[in-house]
């Protein structure tokens, strides 16, 4: 799977460990941003990560800042993303099944390491169940 990843200054840390984590399960990671903690303004790395999806150039996208509230937010108003902040497992794995989210974001400061590493195993794992209405959202 093509992985965008993308984080502010507060999810740099968390950002490089799930890339590291994505890479050896074999994912291609392309990573947006942030190099270092040097502080930046996290609409400018989602909206950037956010259109590459939007443009089918990735499968999915990582976005990390300090509780994943802003990323999202930023990341949903593009055309055609749907982006989810979850901090727990049935919340990642929803986010796919029954929302198509290609977008997953994490709070740095909300959850840690480990548990954002399982997020993303859930997340990733899922797919989504079109049914309803959802079935019938804008690729």
């Amino acid at each position: 799977m093509k992985i965008a990843m993308g984080a502010d200054h507060l999810g740099f840390a968390l950002k490089e460990t799930i890339k590291a984590h994505l890479g050896a399960l074999g994912h291609e990671v392309v990573d947006f941003g942030v190099p270092d903690v040097q502080e930046v303004d996290y609409p400018d790395i989602a909206v950037e990560v956010a259109r590459e999806v939007a443009a089918a150039a990735f499968d999915r996208a990582v976005l990390v800042c300090g509780t994943g509230i802003g990323m999202a937010i930023t990341a949903n108003k593009v055309p055609g993303v749907r982006a989810a902040s979850v901090s727990d497992p049935y919340s990642a794995e929803r986010a796919r099944k029954s929302n198509d989210a290609q977008v997953l974001c994490l709070g740095a400061r909300v959850v840690g390491a480990e548990v954002a590493l399982l997020l993303v195993d859930h997340w990733l794992a899922a797919e989504f169940q079109a049914c309803g209405s959802a079935a019938k959202w804008p690729k």
